[in-house]
């Protein structure tokens, strides 16, 4: 089994299947709450960052 590594080095490597499945949930969920605040501005915001945070660090894991 191949060690998962993580780093700036291995952004544009591709990403391991369970770390691109976690940066989707990620993303995907952040749009699921920013709709269902949609009067909430800072909900929005927080939850939208929150995604795009969270899918952009899982593209920083790689296999060696």
């Amino acid at each position: 089994m191949e060690e998962t590594k993580f780093g700036l080095s291995g952004y544009y490597k591709p990403t391991p299947k369970k770390w691109r499945k976690v940066g989707d949930v990620l993303l995907a969920g952040s749009v699921v709450i920013s709709t269902q605040f949609p009067e909430d501005p800072k909900m929005i915001l927080i939850s939208s960052i929150a995604g795009v945070v969270g899918k952009f660090i899982t593209n920083l894991f790689h296999k060696d």
